[in-house]
């Protein structure tokens, strides 16, 4: 597993914007290090983020492996087809199809040194309501449940789609904001896995909304932001 983003400026290429072209980063990245954290301690990391960033992150994230869960309905074939172009890993299975058989797929990929992801409120929603796989998954293999977001400065937003799905216009600048590790004992009790589901759904909710109003906030809370992530 790579444990740093040393290519995200190439990776942002033709996506974001050109930092060579003379403008600011393309890419602002903060709270890498929790993720780089996880992997010194030789553990994998559970990727949680909402379904409407998923083409930012999937070009973001390409070629390195990770395993998502793909839902088995006709479209997600579709879905699958393009991840793993994308070089990722898909593990069949959702919240409403097969999602039991998807888990222990997963397991057995962080076991053999993958990474996994959710996009936690897909594959149909409610928007921005978790799903609990995640936490599932972290008491079962004791890896962390990572959770991020992104923002950009440029991009269409589908309000009829369900996720309200961001496409980025090319050349935007972008902001990726990670969450502090959620970890989850393997022996937590029903009210614990509760608890680690409302902190996960918490800190995706927080993330989401500094990351969406990145561009717009003035450069002191930025500054304050940047201050936060990089604890």
């Amino acid at each position: 597993m790579v444990a740093a983003h040393s290519d995200s400026r190439d990776r942002c290429r033709g996506l974001f914007r050109d930092p060579a072209a003379g403008a600011d980063a393309a890419l602002e990245v903060l709270g890498w290090h929790r993720v780089e954290k996880v992997y010194a301690a030789k553990k994998q990391c559970i990727w949680a983020f909402w379904h409407r960033v998923i083409i930012p992150i999937v070009w973001w994230y390409r070629n390195h492996g990770v395993v998502v869960m793909n839902t088995t309905a006709f479209d997600g074939q579709w879905t699958r087809k393009v991840i793993e172009w994308l070089g990722f890993g898909t593990a069949q299975g959702s919240s409403s199809r097969g999602g039991l058989r998807g888990l222990a797929v997963m397991a057995r990929r962080i076991e053999e040194g993958k990474d996994c992801a959710f996009t936690i409120d897909g594959p149909r929603g409610p928007r921005y309501v978790a799903k609990p796989g995640p936490v599932m998954l972290a008491r079962k293999t004791g890896a962390p449940i990572m959770v991020f977001h992104v923002g950009v400065d440029r991009g269409r937003t589908f309000e009829k789609t369900w996720d309200h799905f961001l496409l980025p216009m090319p050349f935007a600048r972008a902001v990726i904001l990670f969450a502090p590790p959620i970890f989850v004992p393997k022996d937590a009790s029903v009210e614990l896995m509760d608890a680690k589901h409302a902190e996960m759904q918490k800190e995706l909710e927080r993330v989401r909304d500094v990351a969406e109003a990145w561009f717009t906030q003035s450069d002191e809370e930025r500054e304050r932001h940047r201050a936060e992530f990089q604890k």
